[in-house]
């Protein structure tokens, strides 16, 4: 079994979290946050004035886009070389963490400058020597804040990188509801279906154990009851913070256990047709969890979680599942050209086999069988 980190110095979760900042004593903060919904919703005021009552300086870096791209943390870490910072805070959600704790490695260590420098056989720069990291989400849905990975995409090829290590991992995570209030309902519903494929996929694992499986379990029972709720009501905070804290306890699993083919598929879709994280595991979830039933331990999980939900089947539950929060069934639905798409199949099911997230799954596809996946997903059932 490999070493177990569940987060980093200070994790704080639940009403009122953000009340934690007054006590961080950092002079030099850089904030990095997405487009305009922190900044519509008061958040982005709300934690800039926090840390300037503690006499901090502030830095903005804002307008990471949805799949940050290389180019952008390269972009962030220059303006951070200027400023010097010893505290980065994200505020947002995935694509924000992760944008941060990329420019993060690239301020440490300003003699990088390509994806490619994070990659093996290159050993893993350490980080926390000139900064801390704080995350502070704003969905319930990439668990960023407690885990050791990455997803940045490179411009010149369109490919999406998956990078872990747990040197990435923040040294202060702040889960507080009050941030993830804005969601829309679409986003609400993407976010809390790619929190629950942490979840199930953490519990599939060939990595899996006693730990692991205690959080994953939990975080997928607490999504499965409460998401729709969250799509309907998402002014209910005791409903947003269950799906927070259910978030964040499936990161801690599956950042240490990995994960399986439903990533490995979802990152390959997001680097060729641009289809966004969470929509992509949502729909993939149910085809895999019965592709995954072959796997007789696997199978066995599978039952015991459906059988407390009160149900047999647990693909056909996430299915229904999917059609209540407005998800479509099948990748045609989304508009993608057929003729386009299996154009790409040979491309898509050589990326999706060498995928870092394959390796992990309880059934290890060929190429030939991620190419009947691929086609399945497209054309549902």
């Amino acid at each position: 079994m490999r070493p177990m980190k569940l987060a980093g110095e200070q994790l704080i979760f639940g009403k009122d979290g953000l009340d934690h900042i007054a006590t961080l004593p950092y002079k030099r903060v850089t904030i990095v946050t997405g487009g305009s919904s922190m900044k519509k919703s008061g958040m982005l005021d709300n934690v800039k004035e926090r840390f300037e009552k503690n006499g901090a300086e502030i830095q903005i870096i804002d307008n990471v886009e949805p799949d940050p791209s290389i180019n952008t943390v390269i972009m962030g870490r220059d303006k951070m070389l200027e400023f010097n910072p010893d505290l980065i805070v994200a505020l947002g959600g995935g694509s924000a963490m992760d944008a941060a704790k990329a420019m993060w490695i690239y301020y440490e260590h300003p003699e990088l400058n390509k994806i490619q420098d994070l990659l093996p056989p290159n050993e893993f720069p350490k980080l926390h020597k000139k900064s801390h990291m704080c995350c502070i989400p704003s969905t319930s849905g990439t668990a960023s804040e407690v885990s050791r990975s990455i997803v940045i995409t490179e411009n010149s090829t369109g490919q999406k990188f998956g990078i872990g290590n747990m040197e990435m991992m923040p040294d202060i995570a702040i889960c507080d509801p009050i941030v993830t209030a804005s969601m829309p309902k679409h986003i609400t519903a993407e976010t809390g279906m790619d929190a629950l494929t942490h979840a199930l996929e953490a519990l599939v694992s060939n990595r899996a154990n006693y730990v692991s499986n205690l959080l994953a379990e939990e975080a997928a029972l607490q999504i499965i009851n409460n998401i729709e709720a969250a799509c309907n009501n998402g002014s209910d905070m005791e409903i947003r913070e269950k799906m927070l804290n259910a978030s964040m306890i499936a990161g801690m699993a599956f950042t240490n256990v990995s994960l399986g083919i439903v990533h490995s598929m979802a990152h390959t879709l997001g680097s060729i047709f641009h289809v966004s994280h969470g929509l992509a595991d949502a729909i993939l979830l149910p085809y895999i969890i019965k592709y995954n039933y072959q796997n007789e331990e696997a199978k066995a999980i599978y039952d015991g979680i459906a059988k407390k939900l009160n149900g047999n089947d647990l693909a056909e539950i996430i299915k229904e599942l999917n059609k209540k929060i407005g998800i479509p069934s099948s990748l045609k639905e989304l508009g993608i050209n057929k003729e386009e798409y299996l154009k790409e199949l040979d491309v898509m099911a050589e990326m999706a086999k060498n995928d870092g997230c394959t390796k992990t799954n309880p059934v290890i596809p060929t190429i030939d069988e991620f190419k009947k996946l691929f086609i399945l997903v497209y054309e549902g059932e």
